[in-house]
């Protein structure tokens, strides 16, 4: 029996069940098999829906939100009822010496209403922050949202590459077992020595440990998968870059991410905020103008004191001007001012992380196109030089070892092949990240969209209420 005749065809079995392998399951390679139940936009829209980190950001912008009716509550009168009652004991010495004694029961009700009429400007000012934090807390709600979409790619297309992983390995340990079995044979017939045979076992067991590690990622890319999207990986389909979503050029993209990437946006509301805040503190300088009006009614139970009750109104308009408050609004303005300029130099510190992230994203995405590219000629050219170094081999040119180290570069060219086109995806949407077009109605997710500006009216105006527009 012609032994390399053997090797030869078994060979060739194993690379073509390892290339149906990578077709099934590598990323942006054609199916050849039955199309998967749950694609990418789908892992998309459920992380979307139901990711902790993210919903958990949108109940902090709703509380945000809150800031807003807050500050407007300095325009609205101020409205407090009271209620006392009691005992009284009374012990009156009269002029002829007589004591007169009496145990009294006084109640009294009244209210109270006072409306602001000046406060040195506090009240629109502190509005206006609060107005700002609610814009800047959005932007940061849509970076959260970005960051947890591009998680979900990440664990997406890292379970698909694990997988195709684990079948390049399963390929590779099968021809290295069928390797090892025709060595014996031949050992037997006298063809090859115990070193061959020893060589042979060896890659076998070096398989079945990189098999093995192969899958231990592929368990821990899945428990990510689940961590992020809410639900374990089934039968995932291939996925493919966005290309067609991304800028034409890396100027392209430092000019998109300047305009729409929301840590920039962000930032500069931050700048906004900061700046107003030095009017809220500033006002507390000027003189507060309040309008109070009152009506309390009070009465007794003993009439022998010579009343039995007291009834008063009264509207009293009142103008305080600070004087000196020991130095406590003078530092707040100063603090103020300083955390201005602070935030303005961060402000420049993101828009040049921004510019960098634009910048890098940009050259990944393009390096990752040529890597790709070379990949596949490097498979290509390893599955040539196996089936050439086997001939060889046939003929006595080569020797067992030969055949294994062309295995070897052929199972390591198919693993960095797999490790080009995971990041391939995931460079593409991360330049989308960087520019800030990372969401559902970009992507055209099948997910309604989460709008903070429908809770944002819904409490804007609310005078009183404890329940939130969700119930609770």
């Amino acid at each position: 029996m012609d032994w390399w005749t053997g090797i030869i065809s078994n060979a060739g079995s194993a690379a073509r069940r390892s290339s149906a392998g990578l077709c099934a399951a590598a990323i942006g390679v054609a199916l050849t098999g039955p199309v998967s139940a749950e694609g990418l936009p789908d892992a998309l829209a459920k992380a979307y829906q139901s990711n902790p980190q993210l919903n958990a950001e949108r109940a902090r912008q709703r509380a945000t939100d809150e800031n807003v009716p807050a500050a407007l509550s300095g325009y609205r009168p101020q409205i407090i009822a009271s209620l006392g009652a009691g005992l009284q004991a009374v012990r009156n010495l009269l002029p002829d010496n007589t004591i007169q004694t009496a145990t009294l029961k006084p109640w009294t009700i009244g209210v109270t209403v006072t409306q602001t009429l000046f406060n040195g400007f506090r009240t629109a000012n502190s509005v206006r922050v609060a107005e700002l934090q609610v814009k800047s807390g959005r932007e940061a709600l849509r970076n959260v949202g970005q960051g947890v979409l591009l998680d979900a790619v990440t664990a997406y297309t890292n379970v698909l590459a694990n997988q195709a992983l684990v079948a390049a390995q399963k390929s590779n340990v099968d021809f290295l077992s069928q390797t090892l079995d025709i060595t014996n044979k031949r050992l037997n017939a006298g063809d090859v020595t115990p070193t061959d045979t020893a060589q042979a076992e060896a890659r076998l067991n070096r398989g079945r440990a990189d098999l093995n590690a192969a899958e231990v990622n592929l368990a821990v890319s899945e428990a990510t998968y689940a961590q992020v999207v809410g639900n374990a990986p089934s039968r995932l389909s291939p996925a493919s870059p966005v290309d067609r979503l991304l800028p034409r050029s890396r100027e392209d993209a430092v000019s998109l991410a300047m305009q729409g990437n929301p840590a920039v946006l962000a930032a500069g509301f931050d700048v906004d905020v900061a700046t107003t805040t030095i009017k809220v503190a500033e006002g507390s300088l000027l003189p507060t103008i309040t309008l109070q009006g009152s009506a309390s009614r009070g009465r007794s139970t003993d009439s022998t004191l010579g009343s039995q009750g007291v009834d008063q109104a009264s509207v009293v308009g009142q103008i305080a001007a600070p004087i000196y408050d020991g130095g406590f609004a003078a530092a707040q303005t100063r603090q103020s001012k300083e955390i201005a300029s602070q935030s303005r130099l961060v402000l420049d510190q993101i828009r040049n992380q921004s510019r960098t992230a634009a910048i890098g994203a940009w050259v990944s995405n393009e390096g990752s196109k040529i890597a790709v590219s070379a990949s596949e000629s490097e498979v290509r050219a390893a599955e040539i030089a196996l089936k050439g170094v086997s001939r060889e081999a046939q003929g006595g040119q080569r020797t067992t070892v030969d055949v294994l180290n062309s295995q070897q570069d052929l199972t390591q060219a198919r693993a960095r092949l797999i490790g080009a086109q995971r990041d391939r995806v995931i460079a593409s949407y991360t330049l989308l990240s960087a520019i800030g077009r990372l969401d559902v109605k970009t992507l055209g997710l099948n997910t309604p969209d989460y709008l903070p500006d429908v809770h944002y009216h819904q409490v804007r105006d609310a005078w009183h209420g404890l329940r939130t527009p969700s119930g609770d």
